[in-house]
């Protein structure tokens, strides 16, 4: 096992793969970044759990591994709506973003960390809590989904449906499939875009889950991981 910070020495033989050009063979990524969604915090512990998915390279697909990383505020640019086979995306800047947290872990089921300063208002509405929904309380039909897609970062509720539940889901973060409803949502942005991974759900005024997935042949549905998944992940 090699420590951090430990400088190793190997030889590597180049290999020549045209006229000019030669090859080591070497895969480097020494970083990643992108617009998500913080989902919820402990306000004890401070952790945080976001996006409910993991981040992949984008070449390989693989999960990265993260040594360090940090969330910042971001400012939306822009946004592409989604529509069918082309989903759409939230463009951000983080030029004069304020750090909010660490991220120490990177998994399948969310990115999880700690945060700076729980004073920073993440969110008006639910500045005091709110209660985590058990399984069995979730139901099919109406729910709200909390998503920023204004400039002005302002957080706002949309209509949406959920449709299916999953209740022995433990393998992966789709745990319910949902429908968006909202005309004010699909105005914004087509429906579930590239950005929105993270956006907390909400029935019943109890946290039921997170947004992760969209379906590239319907951008008004997608997947959502349950919370209590996620809330075992941050605090193990």
């Amino acid at each position: 096992m090699y420590m951090i910070g430990e400088i190793l020495t190997s030889n590597i033989q180049p290999m020549k793969v045209s006229k000019n050009e030669y090859r080591l063979g070497l895969w480097v990524r020494d970083s990643a970044s992108g617009v998500g969604t913080i989902s919820f915090y402990e306000p004890n512990t401070k952790r945080f759990a976001a996006l409910g998915h993991g981040i992949s390279d984008m070449d390989t697909g693989e999960l990265l591994d993260i040594e360090t990383g940090e969330i910042v505020t971001s400012k939306i640019v822009n946004i592409t709506k989604g529509k069918k086979g082309t989903p759409g995306e939230i463009k951000g800047s983080i030029s004069n973003g304020i750090l909010l947290g660490e991220v120490d872990e990177n998994t399948n089921f969310g990115i999880f960390g700690n945060l700076k300063d729980t004073n920073i208002e993440l969110n008006n509405k639910y500045k005091e809590g709110i209660e985590v929904a058990k399984r069995d309380e979730i139901q099919i039909g109406d729910a709200k989904i909390l998503c920023s897609v204004e400039d002005t970062n302002q957080i706002e509720e949309y209509n949406i449906e959920i449709t299916e539940i999953y209740l022995d889901n433990e393998t992966d973060n789709k745990s319910m499939q949902i429908k968006i409803n909202d005309d004010r949502l699909k105005e914004k942005t087509g429906g579930i875009i590239c950005g929105m991974s993270g956006s907390p759900i909400i029935q019943n005024e109890k946290l039921v889950g997170v947004l992760t997935n969209v379906l590239v042949s319907d951008p008004n549905i997608g997947y959502a991981v349950f919370s209590d998944i996620m809330i075992k992940k941050m605090m193990r």
